[in-house]
């Protein structure tokens, strides 16, 4: 188990997989934006936690959240912990850890690297993954009563699994639905960015397990 952190580590230090390896994930009609067409936007800096959590077995999982139904574009979707840059924030990644804090109450974390940026288009959120390793034996999960529903377990293994994707009808918004690349956990979708995301993470450990 540690050598798994020890490689990804590494690996982390290396050129990413990158725009190439998250759009293996991404809904058919999403084009891919060019750096300079978001960055003359007003576009808003956030960022989410991957951590790196282990459970009683000793199997590697990574916490997602469910959020909360509300008036918006990401209403009730399967994501990371993690949210907009605030003011207060000293960087992107006291962001991240923040966020990780409030949104599922683990604070005790080391920092293992960052995934490729990630701009969301429909939100206009550019979203920087971090990678961490949860230092607490036995995870307590503490969900915001607000903000998150229920926290999921996606097992590492799924995440390396061949056949992990899957195709289906996602809502959207004005009660539409697109046919989208997904991955299926305890009865949800991970699709849009959070899948993107994953697909990334997934390319990585594939070139180090």
């Amino acid at each position: 188990m540690e050598q798994l952190i020890n490689n990804l580590k590494n690996r982390l230090k290396s050129e990413l997989p990158g725009a190439e390896a998250q759009y293996k994930l991404a809904p058919l009609n999403r084009e891919k934006p060019h750096e300079h067409n978001y960055l003359a936007q007003d576009y808003r800096k956030s960022a989410v936690m991957i951590l790196f959590c282990l459970d009683a077995n000793n199997q590697w999982y990574i916490p997602l959240i469910e959020r909360m139904a509300y008036e918006g574009v990401h209403s009730a979707q399967i994501s990371f912990p993690g949210g907009k840059h605030e003011a207060h924030d000293v960087d992107l990644k006291h962001t991240a850890l923040r966020e990780c804090d409030e949104e599922i109450g683990l604070s005790n974390i080391e920092l293992l690297g960052e995934l490729s940026d990630l701009y969301i288009p429909v939100s206009k959120f550019l979203v920087k993954p971090f990678i961490g390793l949860n230092l607490d034996e036995t995870p307590v999960f503490k969900p915001h009563p607000r903000e998150v529903n229920r926290v999921l377990h996606l097992p590492l293994n799924k995440l390396l699994d061949e056949n992990l994707i899957e195709w289906g009808d996602v809502p959207v918004q004005n009660g539409m639905r697109i046919n989208v690349p997904y991955i299926g956990l305890e009865s949800k979708k991970i699709w849009g960015a959070t899948a993107m995301i994953l697909s990334e993470l997934r390319e990585l450990l594939r070139t180090i397990s």
